[in-house]
């Protein structure tokens, strides 16, 4: 449930620990590991300041960070690389032998993510977003989009301290943007450009961020937030010069760099274009499903769940009255169903986010039901901000901080409110809320039993199964008893993950063009075209990510249907969920290895 654009960025966990002594090996091998793993963890941490903000963790010894951003430049590229490396080998060469099944799985979790992260390592290009990206720049990735929300939303103002840490933090916003537009132009020289319509979003963003400083969010932020707690108004004064020294300046000279390459991009969605593009995709799409899967056997699977889940779609279609067309075309009918839409106002999108904090609400008492333990932190549902809407991702999902002063949190993109009717609302929150995203997520953060490198960490195919396969908790715990538009709403997103696996590999595997993509979302779903046009866009900028919901939920499904097997009346679905759960994330064939111990031992 971490906020993938921010953890996945560095690769790893993010966190700190205070001040580590080194440890000697001559300690209890369990001891010895979890020394081992604290120093990785405080040495990651050095890398990408951001996080260690993001979970409040940039006190005490890590105070410093509070005012750094991470290196986006080649130093910082080669840094990561070599402290991956490192890692690496610290990990290969410590002895196993008599660590314990809990210690041995902690190991076997940070080894695979960081031979992954090495793998993806290997590319020296792109940036990140959801997951591993081909693209420096792009709707989805580079300092522009994600500098001035992280200023504006996870740097604290409390003081004057908090003040100057944000200025400095902004001079080397400006920093980050000159080295993005530098691998930006180095990597165009080599043929590393995005797509046309990217760029058309990404100008779009661009923008929007370069106005005026009286218009800017990182300066209005400072402005508010200095007068809000009864700072000196010269914070403000500063921010607005700093910004229209440097910041401004170096986005002006990004956007006219973005400009000139749309001028000259192609219209190519996929990365089999590049010379590296098949072997990225490869790792791309093991990197974040964690199967072996290959894009053929991925295509094949996303087509015949496709094809399961529409004819149960039909099926609850005709009980509602809609009989005549294909399932796209009713579908498409019900998404213009007057009452399911609210207004496309600031108005009537404040009623969307009302109704979704509802629904958050309303299945808080069911899960005791299914759990034994649920996760203490706040959670709540927001808006995209405004300035991020054009490329932001239809929804997602961002993590409270460890210490639980800042809440977990929902966004939902309402630049188009026509693209949310009603009953598609529900089971989106149930995704990324609860007992989805921040739910599992709060369990992780708040484990006794995870270690801070495996809290914080995750893995796509684990932490969106798990989000997927709580859409359908949501359903059989009763949520849309009274709600029947409400599941066909659930089935829709079931299909529209299915299609993901299609549209992903077809894009980057089969050569598929945008136009085709969008059409398989239209067609088959209903689906509104802005809607399907941003939603493959985000895959085209992070190739392989979209794949990993839709495996990683038959293999929940699949590991429950064995435990009930097995189990008989002996089978209760707490004990399932803590078994699955209780193993924090990890890649799916470690989940299925550990769930099947359990049930030898049940």
């Amino acid at each position: 449930m971490i906020d993938r654009r921010d953890v996945l960025k560095a690769g790893v966990a993010l966190g700190a620990v205070a001040a580590l002594p080194a440890r000697g090996w001559a300690q209890e091998p369990g001891e010895a590991l979890s020394a081992l793993f604290d120093r990785m963890f405080a040495e990651q941490l050095r890398l990408n300041p951001e996080g260690a903000t993001q979970l409040g963790l940039d006190t005490g010894a890590n105070a410093d960070l509070r005012a750094q951003l991470g290196d986006e430049g080649p130093a910082g590229r080669q840094a990561a690389r070599t402290l991956t490396a490192r890692h690496v080998a610290l990990l290969e060469a410590f002895n196993t032998d008599k660590l314990s099944a809990e210690d041995k799985r902690n190991y076997d979790v940070v080894l695979y993510t960081k031979r992954q992260q090495a793998a993806a390592q290997r590319f020296d290009f792109g940036g990140a977003s959801y997951s591993r990206s081909p693209y420096v720049v792009s709707q989805l990735t580079g300092a522009y989009q994600s500098t001035p929300s992280f200023l504006d939303t996870k740097h604290p103002i409390e003081n004057a301290s908090d003040a100057e840490a944000y200025l400095s933090r902004l001079g080397q916003f400006a920093d980050q943007l000159t080295a993005n537009t530098n691998d930006l132009r180095d990597q165009s020289a080599r043929g590393i450009v995005p797509p046309d319509f990217l760029l058309d979003a990404t100008i779009d963003q661009l923008t929007k961020t370069a106005v005026p400083g009286a218009q800017a969010t990182v300066v209005t932020s400072l402005q508010r937030r200095a007068a809000a707690k009864g700072l000196d108004p010269r914070f403000g004064a500063r921010a607005a010069q700093l910004y229209g020294t440097k910041v401004f300046p170096a986005l002006q000279t990004q956007l006219a760099l973005v400009k000139d390459l749309r001028a000259k991009a192609t219209s190519d969605a996929g990365v089999w274009k590049f010379k590296e593009g098949p072997d990225f995709y490869a790792v791309a799409l093991a990197g974040t499903t964690t199967t072996r899967m290959s894009p053929e056997e991925v295509h094949k699977f996303g087509l015949d769940e496709a094809a399961a889940i529409s004819a149960r779609l039909d099926a609850l279609l005709k009980a509602q009255g809609f009989t005549k067309g294909s399932i796209g075309a009713r579908m498409a009918a019900l998404y213009k169903d007057p009452a399911q839409l609210y207004p496309d106002t600031d108005e009537g999108k404040r009623q969307a986010i009302a109704y979704c904090n509802d629904r958050l609400a309303a299945i808080r008492p069911r899960l005791p039901r299914a759990f034994k333990r649920q996760p203490q932190y706040a959670f709540e549902v927001r808006r995209v901000p405004v300035e991020n809407e054009a490329g932001a991702a239809s929804a997602f999902a961002q993590p409270p901080s460890l210490d639980g002063k800042r809440p977990g949190l929902v966004y939902f993109n309402l630049r188009d409110a026509a693209e949310w009717p009603k009953f598609c609302l529900a089971t989106t929150v149930f995704h990324e809320g609860l007992p989805g995203h921040q739910f599992e997520g709060g369990l992780a953060l708040s484990n006794a039993n995870l270690p801070l490198i495996r809290k914080t960490g995750g893995f796509s195919g684990y932490g969106e199964g798990w989000a997927l396969y709580a859409e359908q908790l949501a359903d059989e715990l009763g949520m849309y008893d009274d709600d029947p538009l409400g599941r066909l709403g659930y089935l829709k997103f079931q299909l529209f993950r299915a299609n993901r696996c299609v549209v992903d590999t077809g894009i980057h595997h089969y050569r598929w063009t945008r136009a085709q993509a969008i059409a398989r979302f239209v067609d088959q779903e209903g689906e509104a075209p802005g809607f399907a046009a941003r939603e493959v866009d985000r895959y085209c900028a992070t190739p392989g990510q979209a794949c990993s919901y839709k495996i990683g939920h038959s293999v929940f499904v699949k590991l429950r249907e064995e435990a009930k097997a097995k189990l008989g009346a002996r089978f209760a679905l707490a004990d399932f969920h803590e078994a699955v759960l209780g193993t924090g994330r990890v890649p799916l064939e470690i989940l299925e290895a550990e769930t099947r111990r359990w049930l030898a031992g049940a």
